[in-house]
């Protein structure tokens, strides 16, 4: 019995060192293994390093590319503005046609073709150079987002003058001007109050021989105008002068359109260099 007893317990001490030695087995391996992870989570952190070393480098290496801006100033016709119209379109329009010779203006002769029964005609060899310059003018001015007032005190053309300017986004003065209002402008207006960066006169006059009080108060602050001008105005204040009929329906429409799609198509160029400058 003694002996059984020794036996069982040296059994179950023997038991108890396996399992011991298990255990330590077990340890050992997870230790083993952890270092192996511990070794392979080292290389992978050099190779990784040494990628993003070589990924540096790289960039480093490569040339930038840069985005060219460009000056729509470097180019002539820049908006494409000489190909709205042409001489016939002007002829069609009855640009020709000025006032009777009576009501000439001195200023207005280096401007003319000639004089049939007594009435003016309009050099349109003339008009159309001056035309393409007022119609690029007024782009600029709208691609730098200036802002842009026709004026036009003819009854019947108001309407289609204000709806012109909101047509492109800008503003209209058709009723009567008040003197000052470029010149006085913090007091009359208010403190503060941005004046337009272009006038553009559809027509010139308040009636028929008194000059618009605005291409004065234009000039005094030099704010850039452009004027069609008639045989029967002075173009010296206007900035761009335009010779062509200022009353006939026909023309005035003409202006209006032209005018519109040029500022259109200032407008839509700036809105696509600023998406191209963007990406």
């Amino acid at each position: 019995m003694g002996l059984l007893k020794f036996g069982r317990v040296f059994g179950f001490y023997r038991g108890g060192l396996i399992l011991q030695r298990a255990k330590c087995v077990t340890i050992c391996q997870k230790k083993w293994i952890s270092q192996g992870q511990d070794t392979t989570s080292e290389q992978n952190l050099e190779t990784e390093k040494q990628a993003g070393l070589l990924k540096t480098e790289e960039c480093v290496t490569q040339p930038r590319v840069e985005t060219k801006v460009i000056n729509p100033l470097d180019f002539n016709d820049f908006f494409g503005v000489k190909k709205l119209f042409n001489l016939e379109t002007l002829f069609d329009a009855n640009v020709h046609l000025g006032h009777k010779e009576g009501l000439l203006d001195l200023n207005m002769k280096p401007y003319l073709f000639g004089i049939r029964r007594e009435q003016c005609i309009i050099d349109l060899e003339k008009t159309v150079p001056r035309l393409q310059l007022a119609l690029n003018f007024a782009a600029h001015i709208a691609y730098r987002k200036g802002i842009i007032l026709f004026v036009n005190r003819t009854p019947q053309h108001v309407n289609l003058t204000e709806k012109t300017a909101k047509e492109c986004g800008e503003f209209a003065q058709t009723r009567k001007w008040q003197g000052g209002c470029f010149t006085n402008a913090q007091v009359q207006i208010g403190p503060g109050t941005r004046l337009p960066d272009l006038l553009i006169f559809t027509n010139m006059l308040n009636d028929v021989l008194n000059q618009h009080l605005a291409v004065k108060d234009a000039a005094k602050m030099n704010i850039p105008t452009i004027g069609i001008v008639d045989t029967n105005c002075n173009p010296n204040l206007i900035t761009y002068p335009v010779p062509g009929n200022d009353d006939s329906p026909s023309a005035i429409k003409l202006y209006c359109k032209l005018f519109k799609l040029a500022i259109l198509k200032g407008k839509a160029k700036r809105t696509e260099m600023e998406k191209t400058i963007g990406e």
